[in-house]
């Protein structure tokens, strides 16, 4: 795991200045997509898809497949800043039921080492029905902590519901023109994360894939900045 040079790097106002409540539930958005909760020291993060370069370069794709080293990194200094005793990841971590495979003995190494004197919960997704043998425990759905963690966010659902799968982004406009970046999307009852993986894209949160998911006038998009949360009103934010 990476010392403590790499999280003393990070500024402290990026980590705590835009905390907001999923149904009373006090939550804290980071710029790496991971979301913390302080009141049980439990971060979350969503759809690391380990070896998914893997799985591009066997089908041709001229992609460095060393992804999966770059998200455990960013992955090490997250836990560095906020020490957490539990992390919920949810779904899609394994981008496929033969990433454990190709997964380099270093980086499954470094996967244990982040995960050991702490519990670690793995949410079943899509892409990752079962995970490699000698990780853990897996489970469909997780209640924890007044909230409902599950891979894919459930469309008529009760709230208090933290999700990822859909790997939400915004795009924002200003005088200057539009900037497009992954964000966590809420309305205060529910919340999507963006996808933690190093090769992963967005989907415009105000495409339809989200429709239905939240109360349309409460809704914030926490979009990642460089150095910083920025709480932006779904009013501000455009599709394509």
């Amino acid at each position: 795991m990476p010392g403590n040079k790499a999280a003393q790097q990070r500024p402290r106002d990026s980590r705590f200045n835009q905390a907001f409540a999923i149904c009373n539930v006090s939550v804290v958005p980071d710029i790496s997509g991971a979301l913390y909760l302080p009141d049980t020291r439990t971060l979350v993060v969503a759809d690391l898809h380990f070896e998914k370069g893997s799985a591009l370069a066997a089908r041709g794709h001229l992609l460095p497949p060393y992804d999966t080293a770059a998200t455990l990194a960013q992955l090490s200094v997250v836990i560095a800043a906020y020490a957490p005793v539990r992390v919920i990841a949810l779904g899609d971590s394994f981008h496929d039921a033969r990433a454990g495979e190709r997964l380099a003995a270093n980086d499954r190494s470094a996967l244990c080492g982040l995960m050991a004197g702490r519990e670690w919960v793995w949410i079943l997704g899509n892409h990752d029905p079962e995970i490699p043998a000698g990780l853990g425990e897996t489970c469909a759905m997780l209640e924890h902590g007044g909230l409902v963690f599950r891979h894919e966010p459930c469309n008529g659902a009760s709230p208090a519901e933290v999700a990822g799968h859909l790997h939400p982004a915004a795009r924002v406009v200003s005088p200057y023109g539009s900037v497009r970046r992954k964000c966590f999307v809420s309305d205060g009852r529910r919340c999507i994360l963006p996808a933690f993986g190093a090769y992963t894209g967005g989907l415009n949160f105000r495409s339809q894939a989200f429709a239905g998911l939240f109360a349309a006038a409460d809704i914030i998009a926490h979009v990642l900045g460089s150095d910083r949360i920025y709480a932006i009103p779904e009013s501000r934010c455009i599709g394509g």
